[in-house]
């Protein structure tokens, strides 16, 4: 079996693993990156395999990180199932089609700001129609319940407790009579969050992929994040201001909702005493301004099987967690104004969750020059985003081309995110009754990844590793190589230069930070294999074909470039790979 790291591999966005058996090669999920400009041009970049080589995809859930690219796959010719737990599907009829409207909207500001001028005009990543066409590709699976997606692989979902839906994968993959178990935690959720459930604990693995998220910071506990959140709400409305809440339309804006309900029944319930604690709280207006959100709440309550033991308690007395009096939704765009043409003091919740898009931009244009507002994060920030700048305390931003002064408090309650934090994720691992021999870190940032590996080794004597992007790994048996003969040539000439010109990429291995000696029965045999390796000389129309889609990406890397520099290193680096294609060609013709 073979591994390859597409995304989400030293860094917390993109998520996509390509994995490939002796039979099989299939995807586990294909997710958009966010945040740093380098990161968002390796949206459109082309995939190193062919759409028709895969057989089929897991879903681990529906955020866009994870699910983001599927419309551009569908783009690109994938006409494979994709296997998800219903929830995830319920959820990606609707994300993904949203993400396409995001898509068009911001192709055609790029291309009116292209026009003007005089550069060439841009497609759209993909469309709302791509994005509802590909869901025509979705296949929902139970919890629990194994599937054979390919008669050498067998899968099984468990509840990952991080959104609704969301699920750790487990495969048992048959490989020379020899079974490999390999588990996928996708995003692991926090303990005791509202609506979740726990994370499914597993009972062991051959191979563990562990997300790191929070590998090195420990959230708010319960009883702090709640005496957190009503306090903040109190004083902000008391001096006049609006608590303003980035929160992803799927997942945190329905556990807030959850949870401000739960404490407004708390207040009125409570001594009098509490009551008057409570009292400002109970009465402040709650506006959840998102379509996706409310469309999300939904689906929500169509899957109340996927809800803990306390939600569900709720709903069998009658009370539907996730509404309450003071709560009202925002649908349309006048709505959506009247919000801050409203001066009472209120909440307001709107996506998305990193302020990079959505009508959480515009209620932060309204409220960061207030001081008397706050801005309240529930969730992560990567680098490179709004929220992240807001974060890091950044006096001063941009929205719609105007400079914002940021006057308003800034606050974060990382109690209420949907990842499990370090003790979390060493809960969950030390949890297993059978270790894994082998632990890929990823999702997460490298400083995150860094420290969460020192905590683990403490705990196994599993060689542990953090993956870089597009790093291979093959484990037991070698399987055929299926890459386009255009990336095998070129390739050879990278690795036949001398090292004064390029680093041969056979020097580059994923970081190891513990190696113990194993049993080499007893465990798969890891072998890290080049990701380009020498083959024979390719045809000439697939070199042809391959040349005109490497000029492709050349031009729109460089299209897709924001600034002087990162122009400079986008049309760098695609000139590199139009020599590398230039000097196959030249092989081809030289040994004709």
């Amino acid at each position: 079996m073979k591994i390859t790291f597409l995304g989400a591999a030293r860094t917390v966005t993109g998520s996509c693993y390509l994995l490939e058996t002796k039979h099989s090669t299939f995807l586990i999920d294909c997710g958009m990156f966010q945040g740093e400009a380098r990161e968002l041009h390796a949206n459109s970049a082309r995939m190193p395999f062919r759409m028709e080589e895969i057989d089929f995809m897991l879903l681990s859930h529906a955020h866009i990180d994870h699910s983001g690219r599927i419309p551009k796959l569908w783009k690109d010719g994938l006409r494979a199932s994709i296997y998800a737990t219903k929830a995830t599907v319920d959820l990606c009829g609707l994300m993904l089609p949203d993400s396409g409207h995001i898509q068009e909207m911001e192709h055609e500001w790029r291309n009116r700001k292209n026009a003007r001028a005089g550069k060439p005009l841009e497609e759209p990543l993909y469309t709302v129609l791509d994005a509802q066409a590909a869901l025509g590709l979705f296949e929902s699976r139970q919890y629990d319940v194994p599937f054979s997606p390919a008669p050498d692989i067998s899968v099984t979902f468990r509840d990952a407790g991080h959104v609704l839906g969301s699920a750790i994968t487990e495969l048992r993959i048959l490989e020379d009579g020899k079974e490999m178990k390999v588990v996928f935690t996708g995003d692991l959720g926090n303990t005791n969050i509202p609506i979740m459930r726990d994370p499914t604990v597993i009972d062991g693995a051959d191979l563990l992929i562990m997300e790191t998220t929070y590998g090195n910071r420990l959230h708010d506990r319960g009883v702090d994040k709640v005496d957190k959140l009503v306090g903040i709400v109190n004083e902000t409305i008391r001096s006049g201001g609006n608590v303003v809440i980035p929160s992803f339309a799927v997942g945190r804006t329905q556990e807030i909702i959850y949870e401000i309900n739960r404490q407004i029944a708390i207040g009125k319930g409570a001594d009098q005493a509490l009551r008057a604690e409570h009292a400002v709280f109970i009465r402040t207006p709650v506006v959840v301004d998102s379509p996706l959100a409310i469309s999300a709440t939904e689906v929500f309550r169509n899957n109340e099987d996927c809800f803990d033991a306390e939600a569900q308690e709720y709903i069998r007395n009658k009370d539907n967690p996730l509404d309450f009096p003071n709560l009202s939704f925002s649908r349309t765009k006048e709505e959506s104004m009247s919000v801050n043409a409203d001066m009472e003091p209120k909440i307001i919740i709107a996506s998305s969750g990193m302020c990079d898009a959505g009508r959480i931009r515009h209620h932060l244009k309204h409220n960061l020059w207030r001081p008397e507002s706050t801005i309240l994060f529930v969730g992560y920030q990567a680098p490179g985003t709004l929220g992240r700048q807001l974060m890091d305390g950044a006096k001063e931003v941009t929205l719609f081309g105007e400079d914002i002064t940021v006057n308003a408090r800034v606050e974060s309650i990382e109690g209420f995110s949907g990842h499990a934090d370090q003790e979390g994720l060493l809960n969950w691992f030390s949890a297993m009754k059978r270790k894994p021999a082998q632990v890929l870190l990823v999702h997460g940032e490298p400083d995150s990844m860094k420290v969460f590996a020192g905590k683990l080794s403490v705990l196994t004597d599993a060689v542990i590793e953090m993956p870089e992007f597009e790093d291979e790994l093959v484990f037991g048996a070698e399987i055929p190589d299926r890459r386009s003969s255009v990336m095998k040539a070129a390739a050879t000439e990278r690795a036949s230069e001398p090292e004064t010109v390029r680093k041969p990429e056979t020097e580059r291995k994923p970081e190891t930070v513990r190696k113990p000696e194993h049993d080499p029965g007893t465990v798969p045999v890891r072998v890290v294999q080049a990701r380009h390796e020498p083959t024979k000389v390719p045809d000439l129309a697939a070199l042809q074909e391959d040349f005109l889609a490497v000029l492709s990406h050349h031009n729109a890397a460089i299209r897709q470039a924001a600034g002087h520099r990162e122009r400079e290193h986008a049309a760098a680096r695609a000139r590199e790979w139009e020599q590398d294609v230039r000097r196959s060609l030249e092989r081809y013709r030289r040994s004709k």
